[in-house]
């Protein structure tokens, strides 16, 4: 047993640092990555930029 958590998930984070580089978004009208995914009203998923406001879908 390891003595630490980071002993025991080491080895897992080459693939969080793939996927997360693999799923980045960036607004398209200001080009930052500063995005939040929202649940829009009827529903489907929208993204919104949080360093300019511009929303998306």
């Amino acid at each position: 047993m390891p003595a630490s958590i980071l002993g025991e998930v080491g080895h897992l984070s080459g693939a969080a640092r793939t996927r997360g580089t693999a799923t980045r978004l960036s607004c398209p009208s200001c080009g930052s990555a500063f995005v939040a995914q929202v649940l829009g009203d009827n529903g489907g998923i929208s993204y919104v930029c949080t360093a300019c406001g511009h929303s998306w879908s």
